[in-house]
């Protein structure tokens, strides 16, 4: 399998070898992926795609960069990446983490990736920091959360803001699975904010969903208020470790109660509730087993196939809604009257129904 540190400085090579053979003579920064060449984007997509192909996670974060852009020039850049990795995708086992704050989903992540690791797998980690509803940023402190799978050279762990998208998963994450598959990583664990319900998002773009819970949590019927646990294909709870450890074992018995109310979210597998010590590491094995085993059922009963296809058919929806969304806000005779008609529906002037209705009247 590939090695990232020792291939971390062939990116310069690439760079320089096709900037030469684009005609160009000017040097460019292997880091900075900017070039003074005649067709940089041309160039520019080249690059990427030969650096991720060799998992340079210089241009790998740079190609996320570029995907993450909400800048409409970087649009058809960042597609035509897409199409040029899509062949090199799919090889991975892409898993969903969530949970409510509190729960130790970065600690867990940190000693779940480092076993892996261990056991010679390449993980990436997408982590989704909730972003300010004031500024739009984001502090994206996972990276420092994980310092010891951050240094690993078989780990990639990239902190996203959600943008303020409904469930905290970023707007381009399933691009990004696709680039860090690309790049030969064969788990990718997706970490989401845990805000509750609206976290179900994360299902549409991972094969197999972990639920984290914590003791206390709440007993079984308020468990199965929890519409979130419809959808998991495996509840984990956390923290089992010192005076912790009856507790836990005590919240996993009342999930795997609640558990017999509520239809598996996977034909056929049954959900169950197992305990774990992140910082312990205790436990981990046994998520393994569990995420193994679904593996194989639905492999064998032809259901990972068809998620991965349903999976595409909604990324498919996804992005005709992103594109109409788009082209509704870069129309030229929208532009200019958009702020009046906005000015319009705050001060009571017009209903804003009404005002949709009349601006949707001179969309082409």
């Amino acid at each position: 399998s590939k090695d990232c540190d020792s291939i971390e400085d062939d990116g310069q090579a690439i760079l320089v070898q096709r900037t030469e053979g684009a005609g160009s003579q000017q040097e460019s920064d292997p880091l900075s992926g900017h070039t003074k060449s005649r067709n940089p984007r041309v160039l520019s997509i080249d690059i990427l795609k030969a650096g991720i192909l060799q998992c340079n996670r210089t241009y790998l974060s740079k190609a996320i960069t570029l995907i993450e852009s909400n800048s409409a020039k970087h649009f058809n850049q960042a597609q035509d990446l897409i199409k040029e990795l899509q062949p090199f995708s799919g090889n991975s086992i892409r898993i969903g983490i969530t949970g409510v704050p509190g729960a130790g989903k970065s600690t867990f992540i940190e000693a779940f990736g480092l076993w892996l690791i261990e056991r010679g797998h390449r993980v990436a980690v997408l982590a989704i920091d909730p972003s300010s509803s004031v500024s739009k940023g984001s502090i994206l402190g996972d990276k420092t959360r994980m310092e010891g799978l951050s240094r690993h050279p078989r780990s990639f762990i990239r902190p996203s803001p959600s943008g303020g998208i409904l469930g905290g998963v970023a707007r381009k994450t399933r691009e990004t699975i696709i680039l860090c598959e690309a790049a030969g990583y064969d788990i990718i664990l997706v970490e989401t904010i845990g805000v509750g319900q609206s976290e179900i998002s994360v299902r549409s773009m991972v094969d197999f969903f972990v639920l984290m819970q914590i003791a206390g949590a709440g007993d079984e019927l308020q468990g199965i208020k929890k519409g979130i646990m419809e959808l998991a294909d495996l509840l984990v709870v956390n923290k089992a470790d010192g005076s912790n450890v009856q507790a836990a074992k005590r919240a996993q018995a009342e999930l795997n109660q609640a558990l017999h109310y509520i239809q598996p979210a996977t034909s056929g597998w049954k959900t169950r509730a197992v305990i774990c010590s992140a910082l312990n590491r205790s436990g981990l094995a046994e998520v393994w087993q569990n995420i193994s085993a679904f593996l194989e059922l639905t492999d064998r009963t032809g259901q990972f196939a068809l998620r991965r296809q349903t999976q595409i058919a909604q990324w498919f929806e996804s992005m005709i809604e992103e594109t109409l969304i788009r082209k509704f806000y870069d129309n030229e005779k929208i532009k200019p009257i958009y702020p009046q008609f906005r000015s319009k529906v705050l001060t009571g002037e017009i209903a804003p129904a009404a005002a949709v209705a009349k601006l949707f009247e001179l969309v082409d």
